[in-house]
């Protein structure tokens, strides 16, 4: 019991001491509480009087940085400023002086600076962006003097002939002196940016320098195009070869395609074709003019010198052609100018079917001897001249259409540029010119028959002066490059109008033959055979009567009569060889038969006097033997 009460006291005591720790400890607490609340209160009116003075501390740092922000931007723009008083004394002199590599570093430093300026978007910087624009452009005017004075070294004009007759190359701008070029130009590009369409400066500077230079030394070629096609004989037919627009065409082959291999070593790509363009357009307007010149010529003297015509379409195509395999350029500029050569080549064509029709249909009188008439040679040797002209006769024949030079007005035919392939002769080619050839024949002699029979009298004299002209056709074929072109054409045609000219000439026999026809009746024996077993003469006149007898006698005598005026004719006639030989071939197959069938029969009539009977068979035979 006195332990239990020992060990309730114990724990009493121990209760009452944490009664006493929990007292303090809420004193304490209360103690802390009214410490933070004045701590509280003292924080209050320290932010109070602090939080003005942060503020101002961080305006004040914002506008440090930002003044140091506007001292940067003061410096950016002091610096183009100071640069461009550096850059002024360079670019103000001339490149010559300060050097060029340092000119165009000068040059690279203000466009950069320009640029640099211009992107900033300060307006404080425009007049400065004026200044140094105008800066650049003195700079840039500079270095296209130098690029003209680089370009007039090797510019000036030559005489190109000598390099067509040496068969040398045409002289270009130095290896260094295009890799000068070449710098100029890409440091003006730079600081001049061309619009679209235009070329840039030192373009237009090495377009004109070159420009002229080309045309300063194709102009004695030009004039020498010209000369030569003065005519002495207003009658002399052109010949191949004899014109100096061969060599001008050389020439400006040579000078163009030279050129253009400078501009490659100078110019960007995309620039090649125009500034080929624009450095040969003075050179192709004098070119221009000169095909003009002689286009005039050649209309005023069409049937002599259509065929410079043919030989310009071809020389100036092949130029052309030869120009764009190697540039890729001028077809077009060469095409314009060849033009009106060309139509005229079109329209010779047709003119000078025109012109044979019309000299036979106006002709007043034809050779009264049956020799040919001048203008079938004149014809045939035209078509002989046009075989040496194939190549540009096929190509405007193909652009005519075939029969289309048979039409008056030419207008619609195609006038597509001419490609190489319009100037191969081929199959095609050569049929197209055979029926040229055959089409201008037949007008000739078709026109040529008509007139024989208006104003020749006699069949006989139209039928040996067609045979002569016929003959004449035939042999310049045959004797010429005509003739493998018109083998088989032409020769069908000439046969019919051969057999033709020979029945007209035979016509003028037949009154032999009504003579020597055998119709008189015999009164006391039957008509002996016309053929086979031996015929007494002297037999047969005996059975026939005193009339029948009167009537034979009178056929001698005509037959005689006529015999000789044809035989006279014959021999008066101006004759070409083959149709002499033809044509007294075709009277000796007519006339010697059938006068011997009668003179076998009826000879014995004068009994060998000669008084009816003027030839035996013999004779006669003998005669036209010999025709």
């Amino acid at each position: 019991m006195v332990a239990r009460q020992a060990a309730f006291a114990e724990e009493s005591a121990e209760a009452e001491v944490l009664y006493a720790n929990l007292e303090k400890m809420k004193s304490l607490t209360k103690k802390i509480q009214t410490s933070m609340s004045r701590l509280d209160v003292s924080g209050r009116t320290v932010q109070e009087a602090i939080g003005p003075i942060y503020g101002n501390t961080q305006r004040l740092q914002t506008t440090n940085t930002n003044v140091d922000r506007i001292m940067e931007a003061i410096e950016r723009v002091r610096q183009p400023l100071d640069m461009r008083n550096k850059e002024e004394q360079i670019l103000r002199e001339r490149p010559d002086r300060v050097g060029l590599g340092q000119y165009i570093a000068s040059i690279d430093r203000t466009n950069r600076a320009l640029k640099a300026m211009k992107s900033s978007g300060m307006r404080s910087n425009q007049k400065a962006v004026n200044e140094l624009g105008g800066l650049l452009q003195v700079g840039s005017q500079n270095l296209q003097e130098v690029f003209r004075d680089i370009v007039r070294q090797d510019s000036q004009p030559i005489e190109p002939l000598q390099q067509i007759m040496r068969g040398a190359e045409f002289p270009m701008i130095s290896t260094n002196k295009s890799a000068e070029l070449r710098t100029i130009n890409t440091h003006i590009s730079n600081a001049h940016a061309a619009p679209n369409g235009e070329l840039s400066p030192s373009a237009k500077v090495y377009a004109q320098e070159r420009g002229q230079y080309i045309q300063l030394s194709l102009q004695n070629l030009s004039a020498a195009s010209l000369s030569t096609a003065r005519k002495v004989n207003a009658d002399a037919i052109y010949k191949p070869g004899s014109n100096g627009i061969g060599t001008y065409c050389a020439g400006i082959q040579g000078m163009f395609t030279a050129e253009y291999a400078c501009i490659c070593e100078i110019f960007s790509r995309d620039e090649w074709g125009a500034i080929l363009a624009a450095t040969c357009s003075a050179a192709l307007q004098t070119f221009a003019g000169t095909l003009r010149d002689l286009d005039n010529h050649i209309k005023a003297n069409m049937l002599t010198d259509c065929y410079l015509a043919y030989e310009i379409v071809e020389l100036v195509s092949t130029t052309s052609f030869h120009l764009e395999d190697k540039t890729g350029e001028l077809k077009h500029e060469i095409s314009d100018a060849m033009k009106p050569i060309r139509e005229t080549a079109k329209s010779s064509l047709t003119y000078l079917l025109n012109d044979t029709r019309t000299k036979i249909q106006q002709t007043m009188a034809l050779p009264v001897d049956g020799s040919a008439i001048p203008l079938t040679s004149e014809v045939m040797q035209r078509l002989q001249l046009m075989t040496s002209y194939l190549p540009p006769l096929t190509s405007i024949m193909r652009s005519l259409g075939d029969g289309g030079w048979t039409n008056t007005n030419t207008a619609n035919s195609t006038s597509s540029l001419p490609t190489l392939k319009s100037f191969d002769v081929g199959a095609d080619g050569q049929q197209l010119f055979a029926h040229y050839s055959m089409d201008t024949i037949d007008t000739l002699l078709s026109n040529l028959e008509n007139r024989t029979r208006s104003l020749l009298k006699g069949k006989s004299l139209q039928g040996v002066s067609m045979a002569n002209n016929v003959a004449i056709v035939e042999r310049m074929i045959r004797s010429s490059e005509l003739a493998p072109l018109l083998a088989n054409t032409a020769q069908p045609k000439l046969e019919a109008a051969k057999k033709s000219a020979k029945n007209t000439y035979m016509d003028g026999w037949n009154e032999i033959f009504k003579l020597m026809q055998d119709v008189t009746n015999t009164a006391k024996a039957p008509r002996p055979p016309s053929t086979g077993a031996a015929i007494d003469s002297a037999a047969l006149l005996k059975s026939m009567s005193n009339k029948d007898k009167d009537v034979i006698k009178e056929k001698f005598k005509g037959f005689n009569l006529i015999f000789d005026e044809l035989i006279a004719k014959h021999k008066a006639f101006k004759m070409e060889g083959e149709v002499r030989k033809q044509l007294g071939m075709e009277v000796q197959k007519f006339v010697e038969p059938l006068y011997a069938r009668f003179w076998e029969r009826y000879h014995e009539i004068d009994k060998g006097k000669g008084k009816y009977v003027k030839y035996d068979k013999a004779q006669l035979g003998a005669i036209v033997n010999a025709l």
